[in-house]
């Protein structure tokens, strides 16, 4: 039995995750902030190490090991610089950054020891081709796509692959809350005039973590329609 771990899963695409992904036979653990009555599920805010670390214990005690880990939750932040908060950089960043990265350091020795594993890190396509009044979101993810290409090196020896998909605008149900006016005009720049569907991500995870793709490692895959191309 595989063992996966998807934080921020109680819904969107981390939710469509594990729905794809138990389909295939392996087994999950889910976490988010919502309260969901279900089994191998944590409700948890993952943005204070303390917190990150009851998870891990949680997994590692239901499961005895996590063998794929997709490193989903994450917060979009959208201000101006000159109104960000100091709390607001501290918690963005932990929720988006400095937790992906914690969690993955205690995930990797048993990996190592097995000989095998998968880390998937969602980043955005704001990352790769910035977004006005979203700096500080745009940094925390761009910096999820250089711990990406590091760790690919790092680990690539003990069969553990590392790669990152940075999706565009996504049909979620924050999307669903965007008045019609505002939603055309998002999907005027995106050169496929469409939002992309959760399951597209998650079948992209499915592939990434199979034996199919074990070549591909170090990876920042752009999921948006054509977004990251020009309009």
């Amino acid at each position: 039995m595989i063992n996966v771990l998807i934080t921020g899963s109680s819904s969107g695409i981390g939710a469509e995750t594990a729905k794809v992904l138990e389909a295939k036979g392996y087994r999950i653990f889910r976490t988010g902030r919502k309260q969901l009555d279900i089994d191998h599920y944590l409700s948890i805010d993952l943005s204070c190490f303390e917190h990150a670390k009851m998870l891990y214990e949680n997994v590692i005690q239901e499961f005895g090991s996590i063998d794929i880990l997709i490193n989903n939750a994450g917060e979009y932040y959208y201000s101006p610089i000159e109104r960000v908060h100091d709390y607001d950089i501290e918690r963005v960043t932990l929720l988006n950054l400095t937790i992906p990265y914690y969690l993955t350091a205690l995930c990797v020795s048993q990996m190592k020891e097995k000989r095998f594993g998968r880390i998937i890190n969602i980043s955005s396509i704001s990352a790769s081709v910035g977004e006005a009044n979203a700096s500080l979101y745009a940094a925390t993810k761009a910096g999820l796509f250089g711990m990406t290409k590091s760790l690919a090196l790092e680990l690539a020896q003990y069969n553990i692959t590392v790669n990152c998909i940075s999706p565009g605008w996504v049909e979620t149900p924050l999307i669903s809350d965007i008045n019609e006016e505002d939603r055309a005009e998002i999907l005027d720049v995106v050169p496929q005039r469409r939002f992309i569907k959760p399951i597209e991500i998650s079948n992209l995870i499915k592939y990434l973590i199979s034996d199919e793709a074990k070549g591909l490692t170090g990876q920042n895959i752009n999921l948006c329609a054509g977004l990251s191309v020009g309009s």
